[in-house]
């Protein structure tokens, strides 16, 4: 399955829903796009920005990020799918970067951004059904 950086991040720092999070670590094969750790850097920063961890925690947590076993994929050959699905719903670009790697290798994706779940639901797509919860995974 497919997991985006809400997901991968609670790896490595303790948030509501890290355990179901490290449950899918055993869930077997983790695709995500090469996007992955340039988001994952930003939330550690942002993470430190807002005192909720220090430098060494925050070098640490990439450090672990780093070491994951995550298949990464390119985002170039993913780039016309996001576009498209992020002008139909009208969302983020580099969210449907997740989205599209999912369609591409024919599997579910998993994601604890309830905004873009919320998107997903609402809005006609015919990409739904292959977007799940952090909660929805059975962690």
């Amino acid at each position: 399955m497919v997991v985006d950086a809400s997901v991968a991040i609670k790896w490595v720092v303790e948030e509501p829903g890290t355990a179901s999070a490290l449950k899918l670590r055993q869930a077997g094969r983790l695709l995500a796009p090469d996007l992955l750790n340039a988001e994952c850097a930003n939330i550690l920063w942002k993470k430190f920005r807002r005192g909720e961890l220090d430098l060494d925690e925050a070098a640490l947590a990439a450090r672990l990020l780093q070491h994951s076993e995550i298949e990464l994929r390119p985002t170039r050959p993913l780039l016309g799918q996001a576009t498209e699905m992020a002008c139909r719903l009208d969302h983020p670009a580099y969210d449907c970067m997740y989205l599209a790697l999912a369609v591409a290798e024919d599997t579910a994706f998993v994601t604890a951004d309830e905004h873009f779940l919320r998107v997903l639901a609402t809005r006609p797509n015919p990409w739904r059904q292959r977007a799940f919860g952090l909660g929805a995974t059975g962690g």
